[in-house]
């Protein structure tokens, strides 16, 4: 479900630093697994709690089509999904998304590089490659 807790150097050697990676935190007191470090539990506030690399395997919870792009390199793929992903490790995600994806469809998270940005992107998993995966 999700790879073991980086070294205290590489805790922050996510997507939003350049690295492709899935962080999320996950609480030793409550099990509450969050995507957004905060460095505490959001349900029950315990703190520290331990960082984690998600497999970026999940299932599509929510999908809206971006018409109106925020910046020009983004406007030449419009219009493109914006997704919420539920991850298979828990915390749940946002990611672009190929066209076609719907709500429950199974999704690995890779990532595309557009305006010097690293950003999430969901792609289609077929029922085959769900099935050899371990």
């Amino acid at each position: 479900m999700s790879g073991t807790a980086p070294t205290p150097a590489s805790a922050a050697a996510d997507w939003t630093t350049g690295h492709e990676a899935l962080l999320y935190e996950a609480c030793s007191a409550c099990g509450q697994r969050s995507y957004f470090r905060r460095g505490f539990c959001p349900r029950c506030g315990a703190s520290p709690v331990a960082v984690h690399v998600s497999q970026r395997k999940g299932t599509v919870y929510a999908v809206t089509i971006v018409a109106r792009a925020p910046t020009p390199e983004w406007q030449a793929l419009a219009p493109y999904p914006l997704l919420l992903v539920d991850l298979d490790a828990g915390p749940r995600v946002m990611a672009h998304g190929t066209a076609g994806l719907a709500i429950g469809d199974r999704v690995q998270i890779g990532f595309l590089r557009l305006g010097g940005q690293l950003i999430p992107r969901a792609e289609p998993i077929s029922q085959e490659d769900e099935e050899a995966s371990p």
